[in-house]
């Protein structure tokens, strides 16, 4: 079988399971290349109990995107063959709880549109069905939206929509890079929490745009609230207007 992306409709169903009684699996672990969006970044370095910085250092890798110019992250994988991710096991995946968006919602992928007129986000749901995969010869039936309930993705889809829509803005305003003080804002901002909430507290690095004092004081204390913060920060100071 051919890998294929089907669309799927609001009600429309499909079934599939993922567990160690299939065949094929962690075989969806190996041969990727594995984007982090920064609220990824947050739960692993969370599960994983270190900073920011040592998590960027030794799990992942950094690029600038072939179309907005902004930094990417990827999951650096095992050195060796096959591209294994890092936190694979014969158990499955060592940090499940907190794995990144894109392996909670496979076997779908999202689309997401914005109304010009209203603001409101539209979303669009497909089916992956790779030759590789026997999920979806057996297990439970679901839709989209009770897959996506299942998975804990509302959060992820929530603040991961705020990083989409600053990739659509860079996009918008054109396709040169960012210059090294931008790109090392956008860094700070959005993957190095750690070090975006020390320079908070000990340089003047938000200037004007800083908040009034109650809101500091949940943006400082939770690395959520941060990160939220930092998305605004960001469209601030890298595209005002």
């Amino acid at each position: 079988m051919e890998d294929q992306i089907v669309p799927l409709s609001e009600n429309q169903t499909f079934c599939f399971s993922c567990s160690p009684e299939v065949p094929c699996f962690n075989e969806c672990c190996r041969d990727l290349t594995q984007f982090l969006t920064p609220y990824d970044i947050l739960r692993l370095k969370q599960h994983l109990d270190i900073p920011s910085d040592a998590f960027i250092k030794q799990y992942t890798t950094r690029y600038d995107g072939p179309r907005s110019g902004l930094p990417v992250i990827t999951l650096k994988p095992v050195q060796g063959p096959g591209s294994v991710c890092s936190f694979v096991t014969p158990k499955g995946c060592a940090v499940y709880d907190s794995r990144p968006s894109s392996c909670r919602i496979y076997p779908l992928m999202r689309g997401v549109g914005r109304c010009r007129e209203t603001g409101k986000l539209t979303e669009q749901y497909a089916l992956i069905r790779e030759s590789h995969c026997r999920g979806h010869e057996d297990g439970k039936k679901w839709t989209a939206g009770q897959w996506i309930a299942d998975q804990a993705l509302t959060r992820y889809h929530k603040i991961n929509d705020l990083f989409l829509a600053i990739i659509a803005l860079k996009n918008r305003t054109g396709t040169a890079p960012l210059d090294l003080k931008s790109k090392q804002m956008f860094h700070l901002a959005m993957y190095d929490l750690d070090n975006f909430r020390r320079q908070i507290k000990e340089t003047d690095i938000l200037g004007p745009n800083r908040p009034e004092d109650t809101r500091m004081d949940r943006i400082l204390e939770n690395d959520t609230e941060l990160l939220i913060f930092g998305h605004e920060w960001i469209r601030q100071v890298l595209f005002p207007g």
